[in-house]
């Protein structure tokens, strides 16, 4: 079962047998999470998942057949991290009414929060430049290069023709440059 086709599981799991989704959930599981993360959901990003495949194995019966599997999973783990980002910011927003309603009513003073600093670190300035991308650029860019997906299955995953890819691409790859590019104070201190 190891070596099973994805096409041959998806056809047990059609045919009723719930014990062959295993091997699509084994085969796909890091990378849904890998979107999940990048997508937003952070520490939820495991219930994300969960919820992704089972919504698949639910809809497995609209798969379209000899279509590939992993795009069109991804694309569920998406709309779920976004459907959870959204439930998220509802949340964030409602809790914030409620601290500054409950700061007014008792007289208190409520001041932004000031803007976290960078670390020195590469990785974490990069993750931080990707997070500052809009959605859709960030969305882009995390099934190009952190899941490894051609133009092709990227525009599967995203619902969007190849060409806005290649074209919101192209401008999170020029604000990503910009944005890592090192400062002259930078250039002085590791020249």
């Amino acid at each position: 079962m190891a070596d099973e086709t994805e096409q041959a599981a998806i056809a047990r799991v059609r045919a009723g047998d719930s014990d062959a989704y295993a091997v699509l959930v084994r085969r796909h599981a890091a990378d849904a999470r890998r979107l999940a993360v990048m997508a937003g959901a952070g520490p939820d990003a495991d219930d994300v998942v969960q919820q992704a495949f089972v919504k698949a194995y639910r809809t497995i019966g609209t798969f379209r057949d000899g279509a590939p599997f992993r795009p069109w999973l991804l694309r569920i783990v998406l709309n779920e991290a976004r459907n959870n980002a959204r439930a998220a910011r509802r949340y964030r927003a409602a809790a914030d009414r409620s601290f500054l309603l409950d700061a007014a009513a008792a007289g208190l003073a409520v001041d932004d929060p000031a803007a976290t600093a960078l670390t020195g670190e590469r990785r974490a300035e990069l993750v931080a430049a990707l997070r500052s991308l809009p959605e859709a650029q960030r969305r882009v860019v995390v099934c190009r290069y952190l899941l490894d997906l051609d133009e092709e299955e990227t525009a599967t995953v995203l619902g969007w023709p190849r060409g806005t890819v290649k074209s919101r691409l192209y401008r999170a790859l020029r604000r990503l440059r910009t944005e890592l590019a090192p400062t002259p104070a930078q250039e002085v201190e590791h020249g």
